[in-house]
């Protein structure tokens, strides 16, 4: 009897297919190729929770220095949270956390409701409808700008940037021209609002940045600038991906819908569930600073380490039954806020706006099914969520 050879795996981030549906690789990495090199990718991929979660907690051997996203900006490790180690990392957390805390979470429970029903009211009559464009889109840059203290007037075009600063080009395997004209624009742009912060300070954090102070260390002028930069693209991306991929969620599995609309305080929990099933931010790198024997293989000081949360936090080993959305798991140890020293310090905003933005909507909208069975992904080595999600109501 011949023996039949699997395929080779491929693994490739700039892949339209691997956007569109990227469980089936990973799964093959996890049980045939647990620490894998891609060619295409040009560095290692770890694919187990156990191992990834290690690798977070282990920023000796697995550095962020050098940037964390799968195809970096230019000039921005080493001077934001995700792209700088301990001790400097410390520094930096304790000056931004510093700046959060002077800012409580719940005086922007009020705006978000209110934003959300504003963008609802012009949904109303309508029987389809894009989540993306006409609904997630609006409430996330609503959401941000208040925290941030933005211009309104600036809203469509700050989206727009930062949306394209999260992309890849991939024909050119990389950041293209448009994103780096992005990133160079968000920066100017960031500037002139601290700027204007520092002579006319608010309540908001880009004030609060500007002005964060601990035994009289403060935040430089890069630091505070990419700092911003890269909240503003972080925010606008990461909490509107997500509301994208929480809303696929629901339309998918209409009685995990129908039991929040019934109990909406299962929402917080559901939410973790999401970002464990389906999460926007799948995979992040980081850089070797000393050899690794891992699983037979041989990963070289210096080389790149994709850690593909996305695979994680589908893996057997640490969530029973990974492949199943149940509203009831406590997905505790969940990778869509990352771990480690470089934990998402947005998580309890990103988690409280989702709650309540979603309150809002399955109360006027609590029944709605998916009208494309085909969706088109967001081209991103990084973060993955669809870039249109048009809905129908029930």
């Amino acid at each position: 009897m011949l023996e039949t050879l699997s395929e080779p795996i491929v693994f490739d981030p700039y892949s339209p297919e691997l956007d569109a549906n990227p469980f089936p690789i990973y799964q093959r990495l996890r049980e045939e190729a647990p620490c894998f090199w891609s060619d295409k990718a040009n560095m290692w991929v770890l694919s187990r929770h156990e191992d990834i979660m290690n690798a977070l907690k282990d920023w000796q051997t697995y550095s962020s220095a050098s940037g964390n996203l799968m195809d970096e900006l230019p000039n921005r490790a080493g001077a934001t949270l995700g792209t700088t180690d301990p001790p400097r990392h410390n520094r930096l957390r304790a000056l931004i956390q510093h700046a959060f805390m002077r800012r409580s979470l719940s005086y922007l429970e009020d705006d978000i409701r209110t934003n959300s029903n504003a963008i609802l009211d012009t949904l109303e009559g309508q029987d389809q409808f894009d989540f993306v464009a006409d609904f997630s889109a609006k409430v996330t840059v609503a959401t941000l700008f208040k925290l941030l203290g933005l211009p309104d007037a600036d809203n469509d075009e700050v989206r727009e940037k930062a949306v394209l600063m999260v992309q890849s080009d991939p024909e050119l395997r990389g950041k293209g021209p448009q994103h780096i004209a992005a990133y160079e624009w968000m920066q100017k742009f960031a500037a002139s609002v601290i700027a204007e912060r520092r002579k006319n300070p608010t309540g908001d954090l880009i004030s609060q940045f500007a002005i964060a102070e601990i035994d009289g260390d403060k935040l430089d002028e890069r630091e505070v600038l990419l700092t911003t930069t890269t909240l503003i693209m972080a925010g606008i991306e990461s909490l509107g991906g997500f509301l994208a991929m929480f809303a696929l969620n629901l339309a998918d599995f209409p009685e995990a819908r129908a039991r929040l609309v019934a109990d909406t305080s299962l929402i917080p929990q559901c939410i973790d569930e999401s970002l464990r099933f389906n999460t926007s931010a799948q995979r992040f790198r980081r850089r070797l600073q000393k050899d690794v024997e891992l699983h037979g293989q041989t990963m070289k000081e210096g080389d790149f380490v994709c850690l593909a949360y996305g695979s994680g936090n589908r893996d057997h080993r640490k969530f029973p039954n990974p492949d199943v959305y149940d509203v009831d798991r406590k997905p505790l140890g969940h990778l869509g806020f990352g771990g480690g020293v470089h934990a998402c310090l947005g998580a309890p905003i990103a988690k409280l706006g989702t709650q309540l933005i979603f309150e809002e909507f399955l109360k006027r909208i609590p029944n709605f099914t998916r009208v494309d069975e085909t969706l088109e992904w967001m081209p991103s080595s990084t973060f993955r969520s669809p870039t249109r999600l048009v809905l129908a109501r029930g």
